[in-house]
């Protein structure tokens, strides 16, 4: 499922992937396989100025007391191709014209990012400003997230890594916990399991993100106290602790990818308000 939400460039979102109903980690797979590493494009000039993403395939089965299941299909890249392409000035080179996404993307980088919409026990849903010291929107509203890392589940290649799609499968859901502890101080016994409601991609630069849904025990006064603690806390200048109708207003400032974890998160929200 594709939606594309138009505006200026740097707000503007896709939504790759939607899973209104969130998905716990045994409803998500990943395909860890070279074949969705980034293409070399023909171009020399290119290559020389200079886990990815590479598609989904979405199971909802035939019964429907069947769960659904997304694979995700990741290869390998590094913070060099991203910088070199992605974030290269001239990164709309790089693109294939196609409606397919993974075809259109397959000569950048565009390693799959992370991001959590944490909500609070008195029901309010923690947001970052990014400091000025970040490489990418220094200063931006966007919710604490992050990037899997292959080397934590002891992933440096292609080769030699058995278990590696239950392995990185894994590392989707650790990493985000990771994420949200580093940024926010909140204690990892303080969250929920996170579930995955969706990828968002920023049309700016095709930057990618995975969605997680997570809730906190803590109250949004008690978190604003652990903040000041946050291990990464020179990543943001203020924690926001805000309310749906101050966070709608805020969104329409993040970055795209950004805006699209809000949207993926009231699609969720409608999701469970139908059911």
């Amino acid at each position: 499922m594709e939606e594309k939400i138009s505006c200026d460039g740097i707000h503007e979102f896709k939504l790759l992937l939607s899973c209104p109903s969130g998905l716990s980690p045994s409803q998500v797979s990943v395909v860890f396989n070279e074949a969705y590493d980034r293409i070399p494009h023909p171009d020399p000039f290119l290559e020389e100025s200079i886990f990815e993403y590479g598609g989904y395939t979405f199971d909802v089965g035939n019964d429907p007391k069947q769960q659904p299941h997304v694979s995700l299909q990741l290869g390998l890249t590094d913070y060099r191709d991203f910088v070199g392409t992605n974030l290269s000035p001239i990164w709309e080179r790089y693109l294939v014209p196609s409606e397919d996404d993974c075809i259109q993307c397959q000569h950048t980088s565009s390693p799959l990012g992370n991001g959590a919409v944490v909500e609070t026990s008195d029901k309010k849903i923690l947001v970052l400003q990014r400091s000025n010291r970040v490489g990418e929107f220094p200063g931006y509203f966007a919710f604490p997230g992050g990037n899997p890392e292959p080397q934590d589940v002891g992933i440096v290649s292609h080769e030699l890594n058995q278990c590696r799609n239950s392995k990185v499968s894994q590392e989707m859901f650790d990493s985000i916990v990771c994420e949200v502890v580093e940024e926010t101080g909140a204690p990892a016994n303080s969250l929920s399991s996170p579930i995955f409601i969706g990828i968002s991609q920023r049309v700016l630069n095709v930057r990618p993100i995975a969605f997680f849904f997570i809730k906190c025990n803590l109250q949004s006064d008690e978190i604003q106290q652990l903040y000041s603690s946050a291990q990464n806390g020179f990543e943001s200048t203020q924690l926001y602790a805000v309310s749906m109708t101050d966070l709608d207003d805020m969104a329409s400032t993040m970055p795209g990818c950004h805006r699209g974890g809000f949207a993926l998160y009231k699609l969720m929200l409608q999701g469970a308000n139908d059911s």
